[in-house]
């Protein structure tokens, strides 16, 4: 059993690191090697499709998932916070100014 979700697994990964196009290919070399009908053809290239959209989906959650985490841990600013730190300064910047042109 583990054997067979280890497979799986390993094959959803495989499936999510190929390209689209890769994926279409291999499955159309599957359904000429395997004698399939043409409509069966066509089910099983759309059912690898689907499953490397979805690998490729739940791969990249994963990934970015990672890197907010590892990022959550260094002192690294992100761009959002430093496009807000940039706002505050232009605005003490304009207040100060005027501060100074009205005494």
């Amino acid at each position: 059993m583990f054997d067979v979700i280890k497979k799986a697994m390993l094959t959803g990964v495989g499936l999510a690191l190929k390209t689209k196009d890769e994926v279409e290919s291999l499955a159309k070399e599957f359904s000429k090697k395997g004698k399939l009908s043409e409509k069966e053809g066509k089910n099983f290239v759309d059912e690898l499709i689907s499953k490397y959209d979805d690998a490729k989906e739940k791969l990249d959650e994963k990934v970015e998932s990672i890197v907010k985490s590892i990022l959550s841990k260094t002192d690294l600013v992100r761009t959002d916070e430093l496009a807000e730190l940039k706002q505050e300064i232009t605005e003490i910047k304009k207040s100060l100014k005027k501060k100074d042109t009205s005494d």
